[in-house]
């Protein structure tokens, strides 16, 4: 039983609190009984003791009031302080996402690349314990935010990313070096990439199998998502005229140099065709990768017995003290 931060270890003596209500209930009706009617011709000699006669009732409430809280301290009321020691060993992730002209594809809504976006800021709003940092490529690769605890700042970066910052083409190889790079100086029990494409590498000065196996040196396990439905998806292209119509395109993802990526880094390979898809996959990463989270908790119980029956000792000597100075010509 309960009482704020306070537990009772006889809690069945409670119970007797009801006894308390009854003598209250009999010394209402006990009272009306006494009460006398008298009719007398003036007031005069009588008023200035009134308020005695009114007070006398303050002898019964103290005696009551001190009753019910020996009733409680009988029940031997105990507070419990409690406190939790938490061991946090974070996970390191980067981000490396894909932001070439074809994650305009509309295969995805609104397309691939706002998609992908914001999926993965409900995946870092997921994740307070760990570090996250962004990167993004397209024909180049540059840190969009460095790991960061700071997830807000990680968020509002993400949502100012846009196809066109960098060259465009697909650096895969790139892109993976560049997180690598983020994290090889980590001392994090787990350092993750999750790298995000839709295409073909076709740029860059690094083969993505080579950053694969420099990810697998320093001990990052990366997972691979390819983005796009199977088949065509509808494409952006400007006109001369400056509109815009839309040309349903081949998807060709390198889904074959993503597997032997997860492969040599002991990841896993996904394939992201709508945006359910996608919402599963960063489910399942997010379940892959928990951190460790170690938490004690502490719990120390005071007795609260003294406290109490000090205060129904004192209500008891002002009774017993009033009883025979101020109201002992009316007792």
């Amino acid at each position: 039983m309960m009482w704020n931060n306070w537990t009772f270890y006889n809690p069945d003596f409670l119970y007797a609190l009801s006894l308390v209500l009854l003598l209250w209930i009999w010394y209402y009706f006990r009272q009306r009984e006494q009460a006398a009617q008298l009719q007398i011709s003036s007031l005069k000699g009588i008023t200035q003791n009134s308020w005695k006669a009114k007070g006398r009732h303050l002898l019964f409430l103290f005696r009551t009031i001190a009753l019910a809280i020996l009733i409680i301290a009988f029940a031997r009321p105990q507070s419990t302080l409690s406190w939790e020691d938490m061991t946090t060993e974070g996970i390191d992730i980067v981000i490396s996402m894909d932001i070439s002209g074809s994650m305009l594809a509309q295969d995805l809504k609104p397309d691939r690349l706002e998609a992908s976006k914001n999926v993965a800021m409900n995946f870092i709003s997921g994740r307070p314990n760990d570090r996250i940092g962004l990167v993004i490529f397209s024909g180049e690769s540059f840190t969009q935010c460095p790991l960061t605890t700071d997830h807000q700042v990680l968020q509002n970066l993400f949502a100012n990313v846009k196809s066109g910052m960098v060259e465009d083409g697909t650096a895969i190889g790139m892109g993976l070096a560049t997180a690598v790079n983020r994290l090889k100086e980590s001392e994090a029990v787990s350092k993750v990439i999750i790298l995000l494409t839709d295409g073909v590498n076709n740029q860059g000065s690094v083969a993505p199998l080579t950053a694969a196996k420099i990810a697998q040196k320093f001990g990052i396990r990366v997972y691979t998502i390819g983005v796009g439905t199977q088949g065509y998806a509808p494409y952006p292209f400007k006109t001369p005229f400056g509109t815009t119509v839309y040309q349903d395109v081949e998807v060709q993802i390198d889904e074959e140099t993503l597997q032997n990526i997860a492969s040599v880094t002991n990841g896993q390979y996904f394939r992201a065709t709508s945006n359910k898809a996608l919402e599963s996959i960063y489910r399942e990463i997010d379940q892959l990768e928990k951190s460790k989270i170690e938490v004690k908790e502490y719990h120390k119980k005071k007795e609260e017995f003294f406290p109490l029956a000090l205060l129904a000792l004192t209500l008891l000597i002002i009774e017993f003290a009033l009883r025979h100075t101020i109201f002992r010509s009316i007792t």
